[in-house]
């Protein structure tokens, strides 16, 4: 494992990366990155100055589809007008539409299924190779089983020094009517515990300070390889053989929060009291009809018992507003429970209708303009929630992690452990002297704007 900017290899041919989606997908174009520079590649940060780029990408949703699609064309662009040489396309967009992109995208050369990640150079060798004149270059396609890829391998972190992500799964089983995910990543996979120990251990090394556990589901972590879910054990073994202070957990499912899980992060001082749990709904027609697991009761259950297990917890969720045949009236619950529970951090979004799903045929499909009426107002009333939230740290003095400097606005500006990388919130501060990013700071909160923190350093650690 390496870094990016540590890992630059003069070769034969440069190679840009295009990264679209989650972070999950972030960490396939990890594993690509890494097997293009072993075999001998370049890799640019410059597109312009590519002779193959790889777009790897994502195909959740509809505006996710739409932005794959938009950067394809605008690498396009660039084989037309300046000297690249090859596209290959990978991920979630490779994986559901498959040939059909050679057809609808004729300036692509490679398509790459997600069970075909470790086929990178291959690919690149077949889109660059020289061909006999008058002759013109086949199309390479791999579309290898998904479920039998090997998970995991050897990466170039693309993340900050300080920050990593750790994926301990692939794929998922919950089959939720609204989405394309199983479809498109297949079933879940765990990954070995020793193995996940072994790559946190080489990120502690790296310098990593915050670890991020991703998976489209990490509560089910270890049930198909072990019996049993095993994420407890996991963060227990991960904080046992390394020193990375800040571990958080990141799309974890309600009807799985063990007991065991709840210990680990209240008795654990380098487990973040901070939890991603995605539950879409409140309304039990609404969350039937999505066939999520568990009801409204078992949602509320949970939601206190992990405020009255764990006093201080964050708790960041997700909703979709929308969902066919959801009416006014269920449209009003989720909104009094969104302000009942007064969450830290509450996304939403549209629901988007995804062929090849249950949903995409059901009746009473929700217009439009009624959707994003909804979304509106349902974000406008957790701004206000947010900025509630944010008024009573004023005065408090937290823990930021620095991420940087603004010599235009002169501030540093870093994460709480309540914020998640790229998604949540920003805390802004003053310091006397220059604050390395990856260093941990005590900041005294003096000011509040939308969903970001203003203050003052008044706790940094002798250099």
């Amino acid at each position: 494992m390496d870094k990016l900017h540590g890992g630059k290899v003069r070769g034969i041919m440069k190679i840009g990366f295009v990264s679209l989606g989650c972070p999950k997908n972030q960490l396939d174009t990890e594993v690509m990155l890494h097997e293009v520079m072993e075999a001998g590649y370049e890799i640019t940060p410059e597109d312009i100055d590519a002779d193959v780029i790889i777009v790897n990408t994502c195909a959740f949703i509809e505006s996710a589809k739409k932005e794959a699609i938009d950067n394809i064309l605008d690498v396009a662009w660039l084989k037309k007008n300046r000297h690249l040489k090859a596209i290959i396309v990978t991920g979630c967009l490779a994986e559901r539409y498959g040939e059909e992109i050679f057809k609808e995208l004729p300036e692509v050369d490679a398509v790459l299924g997600v069970g075909s990640i470790h086929r990178i150079v291959d690919a690149v060798r077949a889109v660059t190779e020289k061909v006999k004149k008058g002759e013109a270059r086949k199309k390479f396609y791999a579309h290898d089983d998904r479920d039998s890829v090997a998970l995991g391998g050897d990466r170039v972190l693309t993340t900050p020094d300080y920050t990593a992500y750790l994926k301990i799964a692939e794929g998922c089983d919950n089959r939720c009517s609204y989405c394309a995910i199983p479809s498109i990543r297949g079933k879940f996979r765990s990954r070995p515990m020793e193995e996940l120990v072994a790559e946190a251990k080489q990120m502690e090394a790296l310098g990593v300070r915050e670890l991020t556990v991703i998976a489209q589901d990490i509560t089910r972590y270890g049930k198909d390889l072990y019996g049993e879910y095993r994420l407890a054990e996991l963060l227990h073994r991960i904080t046992e053989e390394t020193s990375i202070p800040w571990i958080r957990l990141l799309y974890c499912y309600p009807d799985k929060i063990t007991d065991e899980l709840i210990a680990e992060i209240r008795d654990n001082p380098r487990v973040l009291k901070y939890i991603d749990l995605p539950l879409q709904h409140i309304s039990d027609p609404v969350l039937r009809r999505m066939n999520r697991h568990g009801d409204s009761r078992m949602i509320r259950e949970v939601l206190a018992k992990l405020r009255r297990e764990i006093p201080g917890i964050i708790i960041r969720t997700t909703f979709i507003v929308g969902f066919p045949g959801e009416t006014e009236a269920d449209f009003e619950a989720l909104c009094r429970f969104a302000k009942e529970e007064k969450f830290d951090h509450a996304g939403a979004f549209t629901y988007s209708r995804e062929e090849g799903t249950p949903a995409y045929d059901f009746p009473d499909q929700i217009d439009e303009q009624v959707k994003q009426d909804r979304l509106d107002i349902f974000m406008r009333q957790q701004m206000e929630i947010n900025e509630e939230l944010n008024r009573e740290k004023l005065g408090r003095v937290i823990q930021v992690l620095c991420e940087g400097y603004d010599p235009v606005a002169g501030v540093h500006y870093g994460r709480s452990a309540a914020d998640s990388p790229e998604i949540d919130g920003k805390v802004y501060f003053k310091a006397p002297a220059r604050v390395e990013p990856g260093t941990f700071v005590g900041v005294k909160v003096g000011e509040v704007v939308d969903y970001d923190l203003y203050g003052d350093a008044v706790e940094i650690p002798a250099p």
